[in-house]
């Protein structure tokens, strides 16, 4: 039987400071690597300057052995995207992001994407909904009913710990179909990750070609409360004590914005 986690993500660091996780990190960012692709070849993207400064986290970390980049985007299609690395593979952690907020022209749920090791490998994946889902069954049956039977998979497979987080709000902010699991970084379930991954952005990458578009009248709102769920769940991400123990406060707080775009210089989309 799989065994619930609920250490905190830095106690789990800090028991295992010293293991080199450099080997992972490379084949969990070459995963990262081909959504990329598939992402930067499905939209129109223009990175952002605001990210600019933390193209190569190596020359802010206070840390040593500390590195990371983080790249921001926006687009006709895209409000934020976010394609970023940040840890010390060599000693233990790493936490790796893909998140893809849409314009306000779909109703798309957002992609919400992690993987990382502390030390063990961790994941997180999640479609981000735009409405209230207790209220909304249409939204229920059509983007999260197929991805049930993948939860549920998963759930079965003792292989996989779920993690559970101490943070309240977290916990919220995830969906019942939401992966978040740790499991020993060994092949086999490194590459079960990839195929749960590139499956889950398929699917995604097909139901934004499928959309039909939003009304107008609907749309700012739409665009306030992506915002707003963005900025919440980056800030109050748990993890962000790591950020401050490997770059600094001021530098995490100014990635932390950058993350929910809240530095941006690029305009919004607006859906035209």
């Amino acid at each position: 039987m799989s065994e619930r986690i609920l250490t905190p993500i830095i106690d789990m660091v800090e028991q295992s400071p010293d293991v080199d996780n450099r080997a992972v990190f490379n084949q969990l960012w070459a995963i990262l690597a081909e959504m990329n692709d598939k992402i930067q070849g499905r939209f129109e993207l223009n990175l952002d300057p605001c990210s600019d400064r933390f193209k190569d986290y190596k020359t802010i970390s206070v840390a040593e052995g500390a590195e990371g980049s983080l790249k921001t985007y926006t687009g006709p299609e895209v409000d934020w995207y976010v394609h970023s690395y940040i840890g010390s593979p060599e000693s233990t952690f790493t936490n790796m992001h893909i998140t893809l907020s849409l314009g306000p022209q779909y109703l798309v749920p957002n992609f919400g994407f992690a993987l990382g090791t502390v030390p063990d490998l961790f994941m997180y994946m999640d479609y981000i909904p735009r409405v209230e889902l207790v209220s909304n069954i249409d939204y229920v049956d059509r983007y999260y009913t197929e991805v049930n039977e993948e939860f549920l998979d998963l759930q079965s497979d003792d292989r996989f710990n779920p993690f559970i987080s101490r943070d309240l709000y977290t916990r919220v902010a995830m969906t019942p179909t939401a992966v978040g699991y740790t499991a020993k970084a060994e092949n086999d379930l490194i590459e079960k990750v990839r195929g749960v991954a590139l499956s889950r952005l398929d699917r995604w990458l097909a139901w934004v070609d499928e959309a039909e578009p939003t009304p107008q009248a609907d749309r700012a709102a739409i665009a306030a409360r992506d915002e707003q769920i963005r900025r919440n769940i980056c800030e109050r991400d748990p993890a962000n004590n790591l950020g401050e123990k490997l770059f600094g406060k001021e530098t995490s707080d100014a990635m932390v914005a950058t993350l929910w775009g809240g530095t941006r210089t690029l305009p919004r989309p607006v859906g035209n």
